[in-house]
């Protein structure tokens, strides 16, 4: 039977890297166990309970992962740790009676699954890094550049489009900072027996040698250990790990959705990248639909849900353990990644290709922006002696013609409105109230404080770079 004659999952092919699937394939898993076995006994050997010749030959054989053998065995003994432990046992006739000496289950898998989340942490940064820089570049290059602003989907007050782009720059930098500082923080169980008091240990190597001993396997495995645990480290940590990641969705979530907004023909000011042989309907052969930001909201969707779960196995892991988070985590983990992952690899391909289009964000500006100013010319006639009320009455009146033309397609008549007033252009002249209505003079802070974002994200990843 071919490999698509049965179910697999899209992450098993379609969605994520090669290298973030790799990092959770069964045999990376199972070379992750051998290689912790093997320091394992390197370690006691120290202690003078192996020997150098049962090290090498289980050096010779840490490698050899023989999953068929293995499943074959677990099919009879409904373990696949165990069953893993007899294939490398078997291979190593010297060797293999002493591995998983004074060892549990969770001794190895949790250390191994650390030093997997570590890996794929890693990625997952790397891609963060790059999608980062990608959004510095966009802002740095429009910072300057006036586009309508909206707010309850309604046209607002003018902004730039660098500063726009600034907003999601920002809370992924957030991110990245949060997501490097866990994984400085991600510890492993250590080994500490059936249910983290290492008391098996302590009877093989003597109390007294317990933490030379854990020390020197942290080291040999580059991990540091929690002092406290029960039989599995503490799930608070995943659920942390997989929180912050479903933040980096909560981002993407919003700029994709943002981008389909925005490139709906209405607006037309951005656009996704379309290949030229893409097709976007096989109905209607016109269509330029955004599936990349669509698949972008969908994946986040999935990618929200997974911190509850991650929530359930840290506050529902009876007493020492129970085994009620292990079948769950086979695929949380994993997908978790996975999904992250390719939403940012979806991100970065749209940054690479992404269009703004000039005569759309003029057309919105000439349409929407005069009624933003009007708010700067209520400001200006109060201060040249009108009354306030009075002022705003007769605003919002023209305001309200005016948004009636554009309804009906003409073009905003609200500057000549206000400059033939006798009570506003009167006031003020025409040549002031057509300056206050200009929309390059209303931008605030955003040019400048666009520009300090893209140079604060390039700063931040040359720092951690030189560490």
């Amino acid at each position: 039977m071919s490999e698509w004659d049965t179910y697999q999952s899209p992450f098993s092919w379609r969605y994520g890297s090669p290298e973030m699937r790799r990092i959770w394939s069964e045999g990376e898993k199972r070379r992750l166990w051998r290689r912790i076995w093997l320091a394992l006994a390197e370690t006691q050997a120290h202690f003078g309970l192996v020997s150098e010749e049962q090290l090498n030959d289980l050096r010779r054989n840490v490698e050899k992962v023989d999953l068929e053998r293995a499943l074959a065995i677990e099919a009879q003994i409904h373990h696949d740790l165990m069953a893993e432990l007899k294939t490398f046992a078997e291979q190593s006739p010297l060797g293999g009676g002493v591995l998983h000496l004074g060892a549990t289950s969770m001794d190895i898998e949790d250390n191994a699954e650390v030093l997997r989340l570590r890996s794929a942490l890693d990625l997952i940064l790397q891609r963060l890094q790059e999608v980062l820089l990608l959004f510095a570049g966009h802002v740095e290059q429009t910072a300057d550049l006036p586009v309508m602003g909206f707010t309850h989907l309604q046209p607002a007050e003018p902004g730039t489009l660098g500063y726009r782009l600034a907003f999601y720059a920002q809370d992924l930098l957030t991110e990245w900072q949060a997501l490097r500082r866990l994984r400085g923080e991600l510890r492993g169980k250590g080994f500490k027996g059936a249910v983290g008091t290492a008391a098996a240990y302590g009877d093989l190597i003597g109390q007294q040698n317990l933490p030379a001993f854990e020390e020197m396997l942290s080291q040999k495995l580059d991990l540091a250990f929690y002092p406290v645990t029960s039989q599995v480290a503490p799930r608070l940590q995943e659920y942390r790990l997989i929180s912050e990641m479903a933040a980096v969705g909560a981002v993407l979530n919003k700029f994709a959705f943002d981008l389909r907004f925005l490139q709906s023909p209405p607006l037309g000011e951005w656009q996704e990248p379309f290949a030229d042989r893409q097709v976007g309907s096989s109905a209607m052969p016109f269509k330029r639909n955004p599936i990349l930001a669509e698949k972008i909201n969908s994946l986040a969707r999935l990618l929200a849900n997974l911190p509850q779960t991650a929530w359930g196995n840290a506050a529902f892991s009876l007493l020492e353990r129970t085994l009620d988070d292990s079948a769950n985590r086979r695929s949380l983990l994993p997908e978790c990644f996975l999904i992250t992952e390719e939403m940012l690899i979806t991100t970065r391909r749209i940054l690479k290709g992404m269009q703004f289009h000039s005569a759309a964000i003029r057309r919105n500006l000439q349409q929407y922006a005069p009624f933003a100013a009007t708010e700067r010319v209520l400001m200006a006639l109060v201060k040249a002696g009108a009354d306030r009320q009075v002022m705003h009455e007769r605003l919002r009146g023209h305001s309200l013609v005016a948004w009636q033309a554009v309804q009906n397609g003409r073009e905003n008549p609200l500057v000549d409105l206000f400059c033939q007033d006798e009570h506003i252009g009167g006031i003020l002249g025409v040549e002031r109230v057509q300056q206050l209505m200009q929309v390059e003079t209303y931008l605030g802070i955003a040019p400048e404080q666009a520009r300090r974002m893209a140079e604060r994200i390039r700063i931040e990843i040359q720092d951690k770079a030189e560490e």
